[in-house]
């Protein structure tokens, strides 16, 4: 089977790379040249395990084809993958233009019957929207007799372990009125459902919500435990323990009820404002996910708020360690990152920082550029020079198990802002270092 995909994001290239594993051939459409070049070369723009080897050795074995012709790659394939970027508009909403040119370029082009595959993260009704935008572009060219079908098929992958979920998804759901689309999407999954039934079949509708549903689910989730650790605090309560207190009932379990500095990336925040705004535009008042983005919002002010109360305010001029810029480990992404709210806060505070990440330095580099107020070091050590304090924003597993007595005799005052809450107070106390986590009872101890 051929297959098309428009797209050479997050989403599209990881699902492009893993179909043409599978043996289909695969074309992938992208505007941009240099990126298509790049591509072509096995030169991948994002941080991704497990990526990078599949867009080269199946690009070598001519599986899987980058290009910008539009045209190509829509006379190639019966089935269309629409994967491109839906970025907030200025109120929050999904940002449609780029699925509904694609939409256009498909009208343009396509000569037999084709199925569109809606695989974007867009709002309930856009598969109407791209099934309209083809209908119109049909009648201009004088082609009505040409038939095509409109699906949604929502991605459910998680950056750092996108390939795996792909691979191997707990579920891949299919959103068609049509019984003949349903049958080819099923005939295009069967490698990837093969161990037990994984394929949901529902409605066009239906399937867009699901994945918005999904997203705002797992950040309640967050933004709940987040809130609990914040009331811990204040009631001389270890969140740690509550987590594990909660987490081993079945009905809650341990996914996503991690207390932090909040969610970030290109999913939750913009898929939660996007729910919101569609809520509101159908006349109804989203009360749970307007208190979930407040919450997030908030929580990635905190690690300052423990640095300002420490210091006593007497944060100017000093300098801190920064491990960690991506939002999460095993990706490159800084998209509504932590560590950026973090980073300007303390520079608006007359500070600068020392940071370090393993694979998003040049992200940062790209975000910041140069700056007197950032260094960007080439090791989680070098961080530490001349450093007043350490701060941990993203939990990246070379972080877990540090060296304590290297850490103690860098850091000028010994103390780790740990927004992840990754180490144990008590274990590090016994290294001479004192610990301020989230959610977990706190003893002062004067700065040097």
């Amino acid at each position: 089977m051929n297959i098309t995909i428009f797209g050479t994001g997050y989403v599209g290239l990881v699902q492009a790379a893993v179909f043409a594993e599978a043996g289909y051939n695969v074309t992938c459409v992208d505007i941009d040249a240099d990126k298509v070049r790049a591509l072509r070369s096995g030169q991948i723009p994002i941080y991704e395990p497990g990526l990078e080897r599949l867009v080269r050795e199946n690009g070598t074995a001519e599986r899987l084809n980058f290009t910008t012709d539009a045209s190509e790659g829509i006379a190639r394939s019966s089935v269309q993958f629409i994967a491109v970027g839906t970025p907030p508009d200025e109120d929050g909403s999904a940002d449609l233009k780029h699925v509904l040119a694609v939409a256009n370029e498909i009208a343009t082009y396509m000569e037999e019957h084709r199925i569109v595959v809606v695989k974007s993260t867009v709002p309930v009704g856009t598969s109407d929207k791209v099934r309209a935008t083809i209908a119109e572009k049909l009648k201009e060219r004088g082609r009505e007799d040409l038939t095509f079908d409109v699906a949604s098929n929502p991605e459910f992958l998680k950056e750092g372990s996108a390939v795996a979920d792909c691979t191997k998804p707990d579920r891949i759901v299919i959103g068609t009125d049509h019984a003949d689309t349903e049958r080819v999407l099923r005939e295009l999954y069967a490698p990837f459902n093969r161990n037990h039934e994984k394929i949901i079949a529902m409605d066009v509708r239906s399937a867009e919500l699901t994945k918005y549903a999904a997203n705002c689910m797992l950040a309640t989730k967050i933004s709940f435990m987040n809130e609990m650790a914040n009331l811990a605090e204040r009631l001389e309560a270890d969140i740690e323990k509550v987590r594990l207190g909660i987490g081993s009932d079945p009905r809650i379990g341990y996914h996503f009820i991690y207390p932090g500095v909040g969610y970030g990336g290109s999913c939750f925040p913009k898929d939660v404002r996007a729910m919101i705004r569609l809520a509101e535009k159908n006349g109804f008042e989203p009360m749970v996910l307007d208190a979930v983005e407040r919450r997030n919002e908030q929580q990635k002010h905190v690690l300052f708020a423990k640095i300002h109360e420490y210091f006593q305010g007497e944060i100017a001029g000093r300098t801190f360690a920064l491990w960690g810029l991506a939002f999460k480990p095993n990706t490159n992404d800084m998209r509504e990152a932590p560590s950026r709210v973090l980073m300007e806060a303390l520079w608006q505070a007359g500070a600068s920082v020392r940071a370090y990440d393993p694979e998003a330095m040049d992200e940062c580099r790209r975000i910041y550029g140069e700056r007197a107020a950032l260094k960007l070091c080439a090791s989680q050590e070098e961080a530490l020079e001349g450093a007043d304090a350490l701060v941990v924003v993203t939990e990246w597993k070379p972080f877990r198990a540090p060296n304590f007595e290297v850490m103690k005799r860098m850091l000028k005052n010994q103390v780790i802002f740990d927004g992840r809450n990754i180490y144990d107070a008590a274990v590090s106390a016994r290294h001479g270092l004192r610990v301020v986590s989230v959610g977990r009872p706190q003893r002062r101890k004067e700065i040097q």
